[in-house]
Parts: structure tokens; C-alpha cells; sequence
């Protein structure tokens, strides 16, 4: 299962900039409005330390790490949702993304020209939220229309439960409270799964700083972090210039440079990892001579959901599997090791699966 981020923000925040740096894609990035007028899609390889040490020790003839897809949405503006700007038709790229990944300028530069006339970020969220509550508001009272009438004459319970959702929510947009602030039973969530609703998709706010504000943060972040926080949405701070000048560099000198800077690691390497908590997702792997690959996989799911992300046959012909941990792999150098002090295990259909295992499906199709 691959993770997909669809990146927002209003025009000249930062955002393509960003995106040619973690992808090093060379898109169109100028200081004007909707530069960027098709989404772009970019795909980078996720960090792992443990993997990396697995293809050291393994040197397979092929390597494959998990990934992960950004898709650069062209810039919104107020009033896109009613045609302004480039409209509302890019919005409809994000329906499909696990997360979005929003964008806000936290930095001043008079040689950059804002949008809105001046440096306000929280101002700038709003105005997005309120393009995506549009959105989300006309395809709920689209549906609401639709299924209402009959809801009511037939009684019939199912009509009437996506009904009550759907006004629940409806209530909350008009209020200009977006979807994912409210709390949800389990029939509810999956009534409006089937609205991939704008609103309802969890977010990342990236405070796009200078490079003079890279360790401290400045006041714009502490606003987008306060912001953040009435919906426990999470922050990222980073600045788009200078991931700019790392994804110029080879390993060893982007370490260097990351350093000299006083921080430990990318921003990017720290948007993917804010993301993987925020979606409750983590890694197992699977190793050999001939492949080593990482696989992103749901925290809570069982042994044979996760063969299944391998292939549909390892699922339908589950076995068992035989799991060794990372830190056994490691400790007794190598699964042979590990097997031989017993910290191999075989496991069974009711196994959740742990961050880091490293396994063997056996199967029977």
C-alpha cells in the first residue's frame, strides 16, 4: 500500500519550490499565481535506517523501498470553489490522497509577493479550509437531495442512517467546522468513505520558515501551532530553500550540511514520518539474496491482511508466518542467527503484525 499526499497552499508559499526539492522534479516554480497548473506527481522513497542496514547485511540483487507520492495541487485562492483562480477543478485530484500536506508561509521576503498582501498564516489556512468546506458542501447537499424524500416515505434504516451523517456533517460545514473535527462510530465513518470528503482527510501543516529561523521558529509558526492544535493536527516546520540545497547533495554531504545548520534530519524525512504516525501506518520487510523490500502496512493489521499487500494469493492460502523482529535480526546477525536462539517465531492468522518485523509468509494456493 503506497502513501499518497496531495500538497496545498494559497500561491507563492513555497509550495512548488518544495515540491522540485523532495522529488527533484524541475517543475515550473515562479513568483506569480498558478505556475503550477496541472498536478505533478513525484514519487520518493521513504527513509529507514533498519532497512538500509538489512541491504548491507542481505546485499540483494534487488532493492525496494516503500514509497511515497506527493501530488502538488495548483495554488488555491479565495473563492476558487466558485470559479476563481483556475477554480475548482484541480480539487478533484485530492479526493483520492491518504493525507494533505498544507503549505503555509511562516517567513517575510518583500521580493516574494503574497497573495493575500501580507504574511498572516493562519489567515491563509482559513481561506483554504473554506474553499474545501465549499467543496465538501455541495457534494453532501447533492447527496442529501437525492436520498432524502425516499429516506423519509420508505423508512428503509440504511437511507436513514447515511441521512443522519450526512446532515451531521452538513451542520458542522455551515458552521465552518471542516469534517475531520467531529467524531465519528464506526457505521458513520464508512457511510462517508464513500465521499472521500476534503474536510474529513487528516492534514499536515508544513511552516514554511528561512533559513535563519530553521532551529528557532518564529511567531508565525507558534500561530499555525496553536491553530493546529483546536484539531490535533500536526506541524512540521521546514524551509523549502534550504531542502532546496540538500536535494542537491550526495549523502554524505547532506549530513554535513544538515549539521552545520543544527538540525538531525530533512524536512522532508520529517513530514514522512509526522505522516506515518498520523495515519497509524508502520513497515515490515521482507529479505533474501535475490530481493529485499520494505512494505507499509495499517498498524492493527493481522498476518494474513499484510501477506495480502505482497498478493492476493498469499492471503486466500495463509499458512503461518514466520516472523523474526529487527532487533533479534540484528543482535544475532542475521534470521539464521536469530533462529538459532530461538527468536524466530511462527505465527498464526490471528497475528498483528509489529513495526520492523521481518518475515516469511507460508502459503498454499
Amino acid at each position: 500500500m503506497g502513501l499518497t499526499a496531495g500538497i496545498v497552499g494559497l500561491p507563492n508559499v513555497g509550495k512548488s519550490t518544495l515540491f522540485n526539492a523532495i522529488t527533484k522534479k524541475n517543475i515550473l516554480a515562479a513568483n506569480y499565481p498558478f505556475a503550477t497548473i496541472d498536478p505533478n506527481v513525484g514519487i520518493v522513497t521513504v527513509p529507514d535506517k533498519r532497512f538500509d542496514y538489512l541491504v548491507e547485511q542481505e546485499i540483494p540483487e534487488k532493492v525496494v523501498p516503500t514509497s511515497y507520492e506527493f501530488i502538488d495541487i495548483a495554488g488555491l485562492v479565495k473563492g476558487a470553489s466558485k470559479g476563481e483562480g483556475l477554480g475548482n477543478k484541480f480539487l478533484s485530484h485530492i479526493r483520492e490522497v491518504d493525507a494533505i500536506c498544507e503549505v503555509v508561509r511562516c517567513f517575510e521576503d518583500s521580493n516574494i509577493t503574497h497573495v493575500e498582501g501580507n504574511v498572516d498564516p493562519v489567515r491563509d489556512i482559513e481561506i483554504i479550509d473554506l474553499e474545501l468546506i465549499f467543496c465538501d458542501l455541495e457534494v453532501i447537499e447533492n447527496r442529501i437531495g437525492k436520498i432524502e424524500k425516499k429516506a423519509i416515505s420508505t423508512k428503509d434504516k440504511e437511507a436513514l442512517q447515511e441521512l443522519e451523517v450526512l446532515k451531521k456533517v452538513k451542520s458542522a460545514l455551515e458552521n465552518n467546522i471542516p469534517a475531520r473535527r467531529l467524531e465519528y462510530t464506526e457505521d458513520e465513518d464508512k457511510i462517508l468513505k464513500n465521499f472521500s470528503l476534503l474536510t474529513k482527510k487528516p492534514i499536515i501543516f508544513m511552516a514554511n520558515v528561512s533559513e535563519a529561523d530553521i532551529t528557532t521558529g518564529n511567531k508565525y509558526v507558534e500561530e499555525v501551532k496553536e491553530h493546529a492544535s483546536k484539531e490535533n493536527a500536526k506541524v512540521v516546520m521546514l524551509s523549502a530553500k534550504v531542502e532546496s540545497e540538500l536535494s542537491e547533495l550526495n549523502d554524505e554531504d547532506k549530513m554535513l550540511f544538515l549539521e552545520d545548520l543544527g538540525i538531525e534530519e530533512s524536512g522532508l524525512d520529517k513530514l514522512i514520518n509526522a505522516t506515518y504516525e498520523l495515519l497509524g501506518l508502520a513497515t515490515f520487510f521482507t529479505v533474501g539474496k535475490d530481493e529485499c523490500r520494505a512494505w507499509t502496512f495499517k498498524k492493527g493489521m493481522k498476518a494474513p491482511e499484510c501477506a495480502g499487500i505482497i498478493h492476493t494469493d498469499f492471503e486466500k492460502g495463509f499458512i503461518r508466518a514466520e516472523v523474526t523482529s529487527f532487533e533479534d535480526y540484528k543482535k544475532y546477525g542475521g534470521e539464521k542467527g536469530a533462529k538459532e536462539q530461538g527468536k524466530m517465531r511462527l505465527e498464526g492468522k490471528e497475528y498483528l503484525m509489529q513495526d520492523g518485523d521481518i518475515v516469511y509468509f507460508r502459503f498454499n494456493v
